[in-house]
């Protein structure tokens, strides 16, 4: 039997060898923090602090604005300099809490109060969770307490740790697997309290052998515990690939995992839970890859949210040679960045800085219907056709075509060799008809 995976995906240049063997080193900021009360899906967060405030490490600076919300923690102590837009990765400027760190790091009442996890109710570990600010950190950014929040606890019968960490030159969640695999499960095993059919799952590429021989050995004595190896693909992290490549079952735009029984985290996300319910200690931190070939020398970090990108690339030596592109995440799914000045948030994973830039070097040119994208596509629809409802700016075509089943994980612009930017217009198309859903709905 074959190892663990999905039909479709594509196999690009993984880049991992960079920082993988790179354990984490801690990076404290030099200058101000930034604090996006946008960083999560759904509705931002309201500021509960004013300019003049002192701020301790753990405090809430702004609360959740809706069930699906996440409240905003500060990860230092010091002064709030100012509450005003601020430009973030996605381009947008956001309503921001802007702290200058006094160095003190001098804890909120309660932060870093040991708690026994068996000895909580659902309802307190579901509160304890959404008071952390805790949201998906594998990218998504969806508010972790509505995702434990099912209509029905007893329907889940799969809790999936994603450890595949598909996306090229990413290694913060397999050195997490290697350094405190203790944690991860221990987060496992706070989730499935919630869920008592459940059996938990931790998903790993098996291009990560010691990730997966050191999570295999932490769950030893864990029988209602799998590691399972999957194939090295990517989107094989995917949510909806990695539910079919553990448990066979599938899911369509139209669901959420719950609706096949499953639940689905990320590492770094199970991580945070732990820290939350058995040390009392909120959503203020994140694992960072700084890589690429234009860094002098690649690194992990584990950083304050807040802290600026630039601090990050100084930290990793700079750059040996100036780059013609920066990304924050993966070259598959992450954003391109035109400046550095940006905050790290709480779905920031990487810094990826390269020399060349080999997408902007190759002009488009017409389609040859060689369906290749078709072959790779994880979700089944058909590229070629989508792109000419797209150039029609068609959107009730585009929908008619399964458009709004695309993943925007890129397969397809990048094994077409007419180098069309399929993925970037297929996201338009899905955001123009999610507004003019909204609008028929108004």
């Amino acid at each position: 039997m074959g190892l663990a995976t999905f039909k479709g995906g594509v196999h690009p240049y993984e880049g991992k060898e960079l920082s993988k063997d790179r354990p984490v080193q801690t990076l404290l900021p030099k200058g101000e923090l930034v604090y996006p009360m946008s960083q999560h899906i759904g509705a931002p967060a309201k500021p509960i602090v004013a300019k003049g405030d002192r701020v301790l490490v753990g405090q809430v600076l702004g609360e959740a604005g809706g069930f699906v919300s996440a409240h905003v923690i500060s990860s230092v102590s010091g002064t709030v300099k100012a509450v005003e837009p601020r430009l973030t990765v996605s381009g947008n400027m956001v309503n921001s809490v802007v702290v200058e760190n006094d160095n003190q790091y001098e804890l909120a009442e309660g932060v870093g109060t040991k708690r026994d996890p068996e000895k909580l109710s659902k309802e307190e570990i579901r509160a304890i969770i959404k008071g952390a600010g805790i949201v998906g950190m594998g990218g998504a950014g969806f508010p972790t307490h509505v995702k434990l929040t099912p209509k029905d606890d007893s329907k889940i019968d799969y809790v999936i740790v994603n450890g595949a960490e598909c996306e090229p030159y990413l290694t913060s969640d397999y050195r997490m697997m290697l350094e405190e695999p203790e944690k991860i499960v221990g987060g496992l095993k706070i989730i499935l309290q919630l869920f008592p059919n459940a059996k938990g799952i931790i998903g790993i590429e098996d291009n990560k052998p010691e990730a997966i021989s050191a999570m295999t050995k932490q769950t030893e004595k864990e029988p209602n515990i799998q590691v399972v190896p999957l194939k090295t693909k990517y989107p094989q992290g995917g949510e909806r690939t990695l539910i079919f490549a553990t448990t066979g079952r599938k899911i369509n735009s139209t669901m959420l995992p719950a609706d096949v029984g499953c639940v689905v985290n990320n590492v770094d996300t199970v991580i945070a839970i732990y820290t939350a319910v058995c040390e009392s200690t909120p959503s203020i931190r994140r694992i960072i890859t700084v890589t690429g070939d234009a860094i002098t020398t690649p690194q992990n970090f584990k950083v304050p949210t807040g802290i600026c990108y630039r601090e990050l690339v100084e930290a990793a030596g700079g750059f040996r040679e100036e780059p013609e592109k920066v990304i924050s995440g993966g070259p598959m799914m992450g954003q391109a960045l035109f400046t550095l000045d940006v905050p790290v948030m709480k779905a920031s994973s990487a810094v990826l800085a390269l020399t060349k830039d080999e997408v902007a070097a190759l002009e488009p040119s017409a389609c040859i219907r060689c369906g290749r994208c078709v072959s790779v596509c994880p979700g089944n629809i058909v590229p070629q056709m989508l792109m000419e409802a797209a150039e029609q700016k068609n959107v009730e075509k585009f929908v008619k075509l399964n458009g709004m089943e695309c993943c925007e994980c890129g397969c397809c612009s990048f094994i077409c060799p007419a180098r069309r930017p399929l993925t970037q217009a297929f996201k338009s198309m899905r955001l123009a008809a999610r507004a003019a859903a909204q609008a028929k709905k108004a």
